[in-house]
C-alpha cells in the first residue's frame, strides 16, 4: 500500500478547499492519499471503496478509531454514495472527490489480475465478488467480446482480437491473455525501442485489458451514478473534483459539468434536458493535467485529468439522502 502515489494531490486539495469542520467524501478511498491530506486540513471524511482490502487498511487509522471518528469508512460502490451517507445520518457535504479507474495497489498485485506486467489469474474485480474477467473472456460469445473491446478500449481490430480469444479458450492467466492479444495484432515486444523519443509503441494488450476491466466492473455506469449522487449531497458552494485517466471517463465528466452548468442542453439518456438558466454547478474548471515534474516522479500520472466545479443553490435532480431522525 505504501507504494501508492496520489495523482494531482495539491491540485485536488486546492479545488476542494478543506477546512476544520468541513465534511468531505472521498468516493474512491484506495490507499487514502487524498483522505490523509483532507484529514490534516481538519475535515471529516466519509471514505467509500468497494474493495474490501482498501476498507480493511483504513480501519486502523487513528481518525477512524477516534470518538467521534473523523474518518468514516463505507464498504460500498460510489454509485451508492447517497444511500451510504443517508445511513450515516448525513444529508449534505462540502466536497466530493473521485479518482476514477483502477488503483495502483490493485495494479501492483498480480493475484488481482488487473495487469499483465506480472502474470496472475484473469480476475479484475474491484469488489472481489461477482463474475470475473475470466468468466467473461471464457464464457462470452465472440460478438460480445468484440463489442466490449471496441466500446471501452477503442480497439479498432476488436473483431480480430475477439476471434483469437475465443479460439484460444480456456484462458487462465493474464500473461496468456496478453499473449493472445499481441499475436492477433501482430505485435512483437522485441521491437518496442528504447528510451524517450524512441517512438516505442504502446503494448496493444493495454487497450483490451482496460476494456475488459471497465466492462467487468461497470465503471462508466458507476461514474454516471456517482456524479448524480455528488450533485445531490453537495451544499451550495460545495466542491466536486474528479480525476479521470481514460478519455471515455473524462468525456462523461466534461459533458456532465457542461450540462449541469448550463453550457449545453442535455439530450442523451445520461443527460436529460436542462432547464434554461438553472445551472446546478458554476466555476467549472478547465482540464488540469500534471506537470512534467509530477510525471517524472509518477509515470502513471501521465494520462490524468482533473476537472472541478462548485455547486449552486439550484435543487439537484436526484433526491438527498433520507434517514431516520
Amino acid at each position: 500500500m505504501s507504494g501508492h502515489v496520489p495523482v494531482l494531490l495539491d491540485e485536488v486539495i486546492a479545488a476542494l478547499a478543506p477546512a476544520p469542520g468541513t465534511v468531505i467524501v472521498d468516493a474512491t478511498f484506495g490507499a487514502g492519499g487524498y483522505t490523509r491530506r483532507l484529514l490534516e486540513a481538519g475535515a471529516t471524511v466519509h471514505a467509500f471503496d468497494r474493495d474490501p482490502d482498501a476498507i480493511r487498511a483504513g480501519q486502523d487509522w487513528p481518525e477512524a478509531l477516534a470518538e467521534p471518528p473523523r474518518l468514516i469508512l463505507h464498504p460500498r460502490r460510489f454509485s451508492e454514495l447517497v444511500a451510504g451517507l443517508g445511513e450515516a445520518g448525513v444529508a449534505e457535504v462540502h466536497g466530493v472527490v473521485f479518482d476514477i479507474g483502477v488503483s495502483s495497489m490493485q495494479l501492483d498485485q498480480p493475484e488481482r489480475g488487473f495487469a499483465f506486467a506480472s502474470d496472475g489469474p484473469i480476475d479484475m474485480r474491484m469488489s472481489q465478488d461477482g463474475p470475473s474477467a475470466a468468466d467473461f473472456v471464457n464464457g462470452a460469445d465472440e460478438t460480445e467480446i468484440a463489442d466490449v473491446l471496441f466500446r471501452y478500449g477503442e480497439e479498432r481490430q476488436s473483431r480480430r482480437v475477439a476471434r483469437a480469444i475465443v479460439a484460444a479458450r480456456p484462458l487462465e492467466t493474464t500473461g496468456a491473455l496478453a499473449g493472445v492479444i499481441r499475436k492477433a495484432l501482430g505485435y512483437n515486444p522485441a521491437y518496442k525501442g528504447s528510451g524517450k523519443g524512441s517512438g516505442a509503441p504502446k503494448d496493444p494488450a493495454t487497450r483490451s485489458f482496460q476494456a475488459i476491466r471497465i466492462h467487468v466492473n461497470g465503471e462508466l455506469d458507476e461514474l454516471v451514478a456517482g456524479l448524480a449522487g455528488a450533485e445531490a449531497v453537495l451544499v451550495p458552494g460545495g466542491r466536486l473534483a474528479v480525476v479521470a485517466f481514460h478519455s471515455l471517463e473524462d468525456r462523461i465528466v466534461k459533458q456532465f459539468l457542461r450540462e449541469a452548468s448550463g453550457a449545453i442542453a442535455g439530450g442523451s439518456r445520461h443527460l436529460p434536458q436542462t432547464v434554461s438558466g438553472a445551472a446546478r454547478f458554476e466555476r467549472v474548471s478547465k482540464a488540469i493535467r500534471p506537470g512534467e515534474e509530477e510525471i517524472e516522479r509518477n509515470p502513471r500520472a501521465r494520462s490524468a485529468t482533473l476537472r472541478w466545479a462548485m455547486r449552486t443553490a439550484v435543487p439537484p435532480r436526484a433526491a438527498k439522502p433520507s434517514f431516520a431522525a
